[in-house]
């Protein structure tokens, strides 16, 4: 184990044990110049998507001069303070996400929030909370990763379903399939209540986008399920999503976060930019079946997706 990954070990031991203790808000404005060290540890938290970001960002930063080893944190709470710090220097997040963590981090957990399905009032936010942390957010790129709503594709096609307006249109009462929280978050039945007129008969828990939930789906229980942009499994349940075409769901695109210090300098930008044209929310929901469906290594995926794209 190298020294930062051992320090980062004590580092992670630390704050899971910790339940109080000194707050970072309390350490003052990191005002460090953008850095470039040689060798950088890109974090992952955990799950597929991210461990296939990840992948892409070390394959990059490896073809751009860099050493780079990755680190799996599957906990915000852990893997932020270590980005901080600069024990882990580069992080795949979701914009507005992220953006409601840091608020409620700075500002406390009944902080109104500040993402929203506007990506550059969300950016600007997510930007202004993140520098005094030491902390730069790049560019967006295409893919996105929000909360989105699907049907039985049978369903859609009888009574013309293409959008989440359709369906308000269409004056269809359904039963959504999804967590608990749906009830009173409002981009979920609220939402779909105000924003769509859509007839919600109730909200059945069987969690967001579960393989029990879109079942229930499939066979009727339910006819709509929420779940997210890049599910790699809804063609296996005959399922389709409809389009948030009001875009009731935040901004949350995928942007790299990195250290300032550490790895803040124009040669991490370039090579994680180039990522941004190229990735398409219909590719990283293809790039999370590979793994989840046919047992691919993520490692395997990024490279060939880079390699196909003639990133490597």
């Amino acid at each position: 184990m190298t020294r930062r990954l051992a320090a980062l070990a004590a580092l992670l031991l630390l704050l899971a044990g910790c339940t109080t203790g000194p707050s970072l808000e309390n350490q003052g404005e990191v005002t460090a110049p953008p850095g470039d060290s040689h060798h950088l540890t890109i974090g992952s938290a955990g799950f597929t998507e991210s461990d296939l970001l990840a992948q892409m960002y070390a394959l990059l930063l490896r073809k751009a001069g860099y050493d780079t080893e990755i680190l799996s944190v599957a906990n915000r709470e852990l893997y932020e303070p270590a980005l901080e710090s600069g024990q882990i220097d580069v992080v795949p997040e979701y914009a507005a996400t992220f953006a409601d963590w840091l608020n409620a981090k700075a500002n406390g957990a009944d902080a109104d929030p500040v993402g929203s399905p506007d990506l550059a009032a969300t950016m600007s936010a997510l930007r202004e909370l993140a520098a005094p942390r030491g902390l730069t957010v790049l560019d967006a790129g295409r893919a996105v990763d929000q909360n989105a709503f699907a049907v039985d594709a049978a369903f859609a096609r009888k009574h013309g379903l293409k959008t989440l307006s359709d369906l308000g249109a269409a004056k269809l009462r359904v039963r959504l399939a999804a967590g608990d929280e749906c009830v009173a978050r409002p981009y979920c039945l609220p939402g779909l209540r105000k924003v769509y007129g859509i007839d919600v008969s109730g909200v059945d828990p069987k969690g967001v986008g579960t393989t029990q939930a879109k079942k229930a789906v499939q066979s009727g229980q339910d006819q709509m399920v929420l779940t997210t942009t890049t599910d790699a499994t809804l063609d296996a349940f005959g399922l389709v999503l409809l389009e948030d075409d009001k875009k009731l769901q935040n901004a949350d695109y995928l942007v790299p976060v990195v250290n300032r210090s550490r790895a803040g300098g124009q040669r991490v930008v370039d090579a994680l930019g180039a990522l941004n044209p190229v990735l398409t929310t219909t590719d990283l929901a293809s790039l999370n079946e590979q793994v989840d469906s046919w047992r691919r290594l993520p490692e395997d995926v990024a490279r060939s997706y880079l390699e196909d794209k003639g990133l490597l």
